[in-house]
Parts: structure tokens; sequence; C-alpha cells
């Protein structure tokens, strides 16, 4: 079962996948998590990302389609029951690439859940993570572009999904408890498959 968990920065991708891997057993790929450890140890790949992440702006497809690509060469047996992909595809053109990476792999996406979250509740959790973590992209400016930059070119993911049929729309303005009793009910049809 190969789960993408979509949503704007902020909506709670990473406390819904903890959540999720306790449950299904599925691996996590955090592309942010992923590209924060390039950074911190100072390769290529993290210098360049570097650039982007510190202006708000999304690391080009390539980087992370290789990336991810790389994981699944050198462990296949964290695929092996599935994985959470967590902060992408954010482009229609990163889904598709997506797309045929998996097929390349034998598997698809399962399913897709979307965690909808209002504008003011993101930028007030996102700010309480910057002074909690003391993440550098937790603060107002940051986080201003990022949801500009999320909206103009991450949200048609959405549409695509949807037409896909794989898209599960979840409110994410509740409780965390609540959230993942409404993904569970979406993907509890996917484990059998």
């Amino acid at each position: 079962m190969n789960i993408v968990i979509f949503g704007a920065p902020g909506s709670g991708k990473g406390t819904q996948s903890e959540k999720m891997i306790q449950e299904y057993g599925l691996h996590h790929i955090s592309t942010g998590e992923l590209l924060r450890d390039h950074i911190a140890r100072g390769t290529h790949l993290g210098k360049v990302a570097d650039t982007y992440i510190s202006q708000g702006l999304l690391i080009p497809d390539e980087l992370i389609v290789e990336l991810l690509s790389e994981i699944f060469k050198e462990h296949p047996e964290k695929a092996a029951k599935g994985v959470i992909f967590d902060g992408f595809p954010r482009t229609i053109a990163q889904a598709e690439a997506l797309s045929k990476m998996l097929g390349e792999y034998g598997t698809v996406i399962h399913a897709v859940i979307g965690l909808e979250v209002n504008e003011d509740e993101l930028v007030r959790r996102m700010l309480e993570r910057g002074k909690q973590s003391g993440r550098s992209d937790d603060n107002i400016d940051t986080i201003r572009k990022r949801l500009d930059v999320y909206h103009k070119q991450t949200a048609p993911l959405k549409d695509y999904y949807l037409t896909a049929g794989s898209y599960h729309s979840i409110n994410g303005n509740r409780s965390v408890d609540e959230i993942f009793e409404d993904i569970r009910k979406s993907l509890d049809p996917y484990k059998e498959k």
C-alpha cells in the first residue's frame, strides 16, 4: 500500500504519517527530512537544496526523483510493505514522475490522503512549530512564501488525484485522533490489495 500524504505546509502530514506507520507498518519517506539530512551533512544535493529551501521555493523535480529512486534501489525491503510519501509530489510533473518511477518497481500509488486545513490555522501551527523546534524556515515571511508556492504549484495536484480516483479529502482542522480516524476509514479498504 503506497500512500501520498498531501496538504499545505503545517497541515499535520508528519503527525499523521507517524500514526499511519504505527497502524499499517509503512515506511515513511519525508522529502523534507531527507533534504534537511543532506543539508546537515553538507552533500552536494544538500547545498543545492538549501538555496531553494531558504527562499521558500520548491526543489527541482529531477533532484527529488533521483533521491527517491536511490532509496528504492538501495533499500527494497523498505518498500515491501508500502511507503508513505510525505512532501512529494508537489507538482503534477512530480506526480507523473513518481508514477513512472513506481511503475519501474511494479507498484502504484494506492491512495492520496488530503489534509484540508484553513490558512490561519496553518500559519499558527507553523509559527508555533518554529518556536518549539527552531526550524529556520518557520518564520512569517518564509511561511507566507511557502503557502503562496503551495497554492500556485501544489494545490492543482488535488484535481489531478481526484481525476485519478485516489484522492481522499480529510478535514484537518480537528484533533489528531479525529483526523486519523477518517484516514483509517479511507485506507482500510486498501489493506488487502
